[in-house]
């Protein structure tokens, strides 16, 4: 085909956006497919489209294409031909199969819907039928060795500013690609009742994602000093905006409660849960175990796209496991995640490293003793399975995935990951590694691969297993795009003014110390230590930037960690600047303490050509580390808090 011929093939496919735009839209696969999701991924990179939540809904691809397409035509002319099968009225979303060999112990495979490297063998499958613009029944499911889950079968009605889907629908609640600590794909997919947008509301290009579910039945709920027996509840919050093109800024809630004789709670009940979850949710000294209202979780994310030549996403994810020192907005038991994800490496390559680190008490509760976990896994990150049940050790993990596309045809995906729990726990945990190989390439109607994944787990056991797949429908658009087409290095998206930096400088700052309860508070006297920084940013309109920075300091001898998620910039018509951000901050202590970081600043811009001098004052509140070594204080709290001041002065120079 042409570039011609693309272009009118591309107007004639623009056509149904409309329809789209008017009623319900399916979704993507979800962990199921993995070729064309990694080039879905690729191509909203490439679009300027910022994604907080997944299952993606078709219509927010197919608006997209227009961009990708002038930017990427083989890219573009690949998803196109994959989103072709959701512009009928009934069809095949998605049909696989694989069949495997496997040796040595049994672990879970990560983001697999529950299934573990046991299982040799998988099918998945869905269909849809569309009556109209405003309703779509779909019938799916995922079957594997002892397990179907009827993963994809729902019904979808109403239309782009809300969308009710009933039945099992999945949820993925992070811009991260390879873990979420709320909610992702790691276990089975429970059944729920979900109200959502895929057109953005108001300006601020407001996105919601609203659901209840019902987790598997579990025996261990405390109730009146023993056990009841039932189905916990899970209702789950998503909001999000994007005020500027390129970012994205977002909050999510999981609430467990309900259960057996703990009853489903009233609506009342479940909205004071919701917005004084300190006072009413977590334990207190006037609060039975009966009256509590369940488990919570809470996460601020953030996704910032940096264009250019060589465009990338940045994201990052703060997430907390109840509540701290009685205050809402403070959250308890702290895990940070981060991510930088490459879409075009050398025209045939892209690359994602991601990286995350919790404290203790993630996934477990004293009411839900089975925690937060469905059919026996966890509904998380997937690192929370890789430790014996109910220990609530803290630990951090590393994703490391490359794709290629070689010119003999196909692509390659290799994956590496590997988790490291904490050393307080009473079980002699080892660091643990996985790696994944695939091949996939097209043959007639379809496509064929095989997939390696193999390691060691972090009880010093090996796994392996050997897979041969088949996937319906997406040989076509592999065979029709077969090579790279290069259409040059513009791209639609403006990226005149977008930098990279560094900053090195000095801070100046001093340690405000609260140890327990019964120990005096003290103030660290005022120091001086070196400063380095890196971050990125865009021009979002004639004098603002939006960017992300991550800051490196040396505080009171021990490495602090700052991460600007919203790192914002006015520019006046002279050299001077003023600036402010927000994000989260890592203290490396004797375990890690997290907590909220914020600043304001000045910046007088090319002192010299490429280079800024700029003076900040920051600010770490409440970095909470928790109190688990002997050495720790014995008084009538579980954790430390700091709070951090500083004043840094640096040079930075831009790229």
């Amino acid at each position: 085909m042409n570039k011609a011929g693309s272009v009118v093939a591309l107007v004639l496919l623009l056509g149904n956006v409309a329809a789209f735009g008017r009623g319900v839209s399916p979704y993507l696969p979800l962990n199921l497919e993995p070729e064309i999701e990694r080039q879905i991924e690729r191509a909203l990179i490439l679009a300027d489209k910022p994604v907080m939540t997944r299952p993606i809904a078709a219509a927010t691809v197919l608006d997209a294409l227009p961009t990708v397409c002038r930017i990427d035509l083989v890219l573009c002319r690949q998803v196109r031909l994959f989103l072709d099968r959701y512009m009928r009225s009934s069809g095949v979303m998605y049909a696989s199969a694989e069949g495997a060999v496997t040796g040595g112990t049994e672990r879970p495979i990560p983001n697999r819907h529950g299934m573990s490297t046991e299982s040799d063998w998988q099918v998945a499958t869905s269909l849809f039928f569309q009556p109209s613009d405003y309703a779509i029944v779909s019938l799916g499911g995922i079957a594997y060795q002892g397990e179907t889950i009827p993963t994809g079968s729902m019904l979808s009605v109403g239309f782009d500013r809300m969308q009710l889907d009933i039945g099992y629908r999945g949820h993925w609640l992070s811009p991260l690609l390879d873990s979420s600590m709320l909610l992702g794909t790691e276990a089975q997919t429970m059944p729920s009742i979900t109200l959502s947008n895929y057109q953005p509301l108001t300006r601020l290009g407001l996105r919601y994602e609203a659901f209840v579910a019902r987790m598997s039945r579990s025996d261990s709920i405390a109730f009146q000093n023993g056990f009841t027996s039932g189905h916990p509840k899970i209702a789950g919050l998503h909001l999000s905006i994007e005020p500027v093109s390129g970012w994205a800024l977002g909050v999510n809630r999981l609430m467990q409660y309900g259960g057996g004789a703990r009853g489903g709670n009233s609506i009342g009940d479940v909205l004071e849960a919701f917005f004084r979850p300190s006072r009413f949710d977590n334990v207190g000294p006037d609060l039975s175990v009966d009256e509590q209202f369940g488990n919570q979780v809470a996460s601020f994310t953030s996704r910032f796209l940096f264009p250019g030549p060589t465009p990338f996403a940045l994201y990052f994810e703060y997430a907390g496991e109840d509540t701290s020192r009685g205050r809402d907005y403070l959250l308890g038991n702290s895990a940070l995640s981060a991510g930088i994800h490459f879409p075009r490496l050398w025209r045939r390559f892209d690359l994602a490293f991601e990286t995350s680190e919790w404290q203790n008490g993630w996934y477990v509760h004293h009411v839900y003793q089975d925690g937060l976990t469905n059919e026996g896994r966890v509904i998380g990150h997937w690192a929370g399975d890789s430790r014996l049940a109910g220990d609530a050790v803290g630990g951090r993990s590393h994703m490391l995935r490359l794709g290629w596309e070689p010119r003999f045809g196909g692509a390659f995906e290799f994956r590496y990951r590997t988790i490291s729990n904490e050393e307080y726990s009473g079980v002699d945990y080892e660091r643990g590694h996985d790696v994944t190989l695939r091949y996939s390439r097209p043959w007639s109607q379809f496509v064929v691969g095989a997939e390696v994944h193999a390691g060691r787990d972090v009880f010093g056991e090996d796994f392996s297993r050997a897979a041969l797949f088949i996937r319906f429908g997406d040989g076509e658009a592999d065979r029709e795009t077969h090579g790279f087409v290069d259409i040059g290095s513009s791209s639609p998206v403006d990226f005149e003014g977008a930098e990279l930096f560094v900053d090195f400088g000095v801070n100046v700052h001093e340690v405000r110390i609260d140890l327990d309860d019964t120990i005096p508070r003290r103030t660290t006297d005022a120091e001086a230590a070196p400063h380095f920084a890196i971050g990125v940013r865009r021009p979002v309109s004639r004098h603002s930037d939006i960017g992300a920075r991550i800051e490196l300091d040396d505080i009171d001898g021990h490495l602090l960690v700052g991460v600007r998620a919203l790192d914002y910039r006015y520019r006046f018509r002279s050299p001077l600047a003023l600036g402010a951000f927000l994000g989260a901050a890592r203290y490396d202590l004797a375990t890690p303490a997290y907590g909220l970081y914020g600043g304001v600043g000045a910046q007088w811009r090319d002192l010299l050509p490429g280079w800024d001098l700029g003076i900040d004052v920051r600010y770490a509140s409440k970095v909470a580390r928790d109190d688990l070594l002997p050495t720790d204080p014995l008084g009538g709290r579980n954790d430390s808090f700091y709070d951090i001041a500083s004043a840094t002065l640096t040079v930075s120079r831009r790229f």
